[in-house]
């Protein structure tokens, strides 16, 4: 909930450029999903709440700061665009699979995605500093150049699951007529 709750503060801070103010936020926010994920684990406190909304959490914080960035210029549009598409389908597709009584597990690639994207997303406040000093790797400043990067990790994970998800149902049906 404390994720959610600074969603609006990260966007007032960002768009009253507050700039470091909001990296502080977002970085917040972000050791609190580590922290959550960590504390969840060890002290077996594992919720169905907390299986949909620290997801969802974690999507909502990037996706905003993504469109943050995104809307005073530093990163593509284009780039946010498939991410939040990205999104919308995972969530879509999370919700069919909950109806269906399947949950479908995060993989690696989507946990790597999601480091990526708070490191480009880190690394975007420092833009300036990179165009200024033309630190330039592939002809990108390596904040969009990480953010591309994780886009296609994204997209791989979203295939990894998408497939994942097919199996389970398709093993759920087979084992639905097997028990008639």
């Amino acid at each position: 909930m404390i994720r959610l709750i600074l969603i609006p503060v990260f966007v007032v801070l960002f768009l009253k450029g507050h700039k470091m103010a909001s990296l502080a936020v977002f970085v917040a926010a972000s050791l609190t999903d580590m922290l959550d994920g960590y504390l969840a684990r060890k002290l077996n406190q594992i919720t169905d709440f907390g299986k949909l909304f620290d997801p969802l959490a974690d999507k909502l914080m990037v996706v905003t700061a993504l469109f943050c960035q995104a809307y005073v210029g530093v990163f593509p549009w284009a780039a946010v665009v498939i991410v939040a598409a990205k999104e919308l389908v995972m969530v879509l597709g999370g919700v069919f699979m909950l109806s269906k009584n399947v949950v479908v597990y995060s993989n690696i690639y989507g946990k790597a995605a999601q480091v990526g994207f708070i490191a480009s997303l880190i690394l975007s406040f420092f833009h300036d500093r990179f165009v200024e000093g033309k630190v330039m790797l592939f002809g990108m400043t390596p904040d969009i150049l990480v953010l591309w990067i994780t886009v296609a990790l994204a997209i791989v994970a979203m295939v990894v699951y998408a497939v994942g998800a097919a199996k389970q149902l398709r093993d759920n049906k087979t084992s639905e007529g097997e028990s008639k």
